[in-house]
């Protein structure tokens, strides 16, 4: 018995016949799953590329800007961002110049907008949230913020997958650009959200 046991198992572990539809049957589901979840994750991606440079499009054309903007001005920019996402879901933006202070060893805000109901506008206290993602300035330098957000709803729904708390379904898609005005020392908005700071750096005033 014992020497007809191995010659059966070799048999067995040579032994090539099968049928192929029980295989498929096996390996089908997994190999859509993830051809779909590569096309998933592809997608996402990619809107987040486009919406990283359109962050990056509406920080430059600021950036550029030697007069006053406005509320029609950021209107526009939040037509532009809309327009280069191409996107049917909830898109928002916000614009801010922030300056930092030596003295104080703080960051200040002259002023901040948004659009969309997803952003609300920086404050001199709030921007301190995000102190860690700022550059390293000189003493009154200033920036120009631009954060936008785009809630995506991802091509499938996998559900939650490792490594995510939630569903993949809708993903909120962000990003967070600063650029330094090329031609002026700050950019000016008219008609806008005050920080309502007392702080005086003696310089021309970013709001009027």
């Amino acid at each position: 018995m014992p020497r007809i046991m191995p010659q059966k198992l070799k048999t067995f572990v040579r032994d090539e016949e099968g049928s192929s539809v029980v295989e498929m049957c096996f390996y089908l589901p997994m190999l859509v799953f993830i051809f779909v979840a590569m096309f998933t994750y592809f997608d996402l991606f990619r809107q987040q590329t486009v919406n990283l440079k359109a962050a990056y499009t509406i920080s430059d054309l600021i950036s550029r800007e030697t007069e006053e903007i406005n509320d029609t001005y950021i209107d526009s920019m939040y037509n532009l961002h809309d327009l280069l996402t191409r996107v049917d879901t909830t898109i928002a933006l916000r614009v801010s110049v922030v300056r930092w202070d030596d003295d104080d060893q703080r960051y200040y805000v002259d002023w901040s907008v948004q659009r969309g109901d997803t952003l609300t506008p920086w404050t001199d206290s709030s921007i301190s949230d995000v102190k860690d993602n700022l550059p390293t300035m000189p003493d009154q330098e200033r920036i120009i913020l631009v954060e936008t957000e785009n809630m995506v709803n991802a091509a499938f729904d996998l559900g939650a997958l490792p490594g995510l708390h939630d569903s993949l379904g809708i993903q909120n898609v962000s990003s967070f650009v600063f650029t330094r005005p090329r031609f002026a020392s700050q950019v000016v908005y008219v008609s806008g959200y005050t920080s309502g700071s007392d702080h005086d750096d003696g310089g021309e005033e970013g709001i009027d």
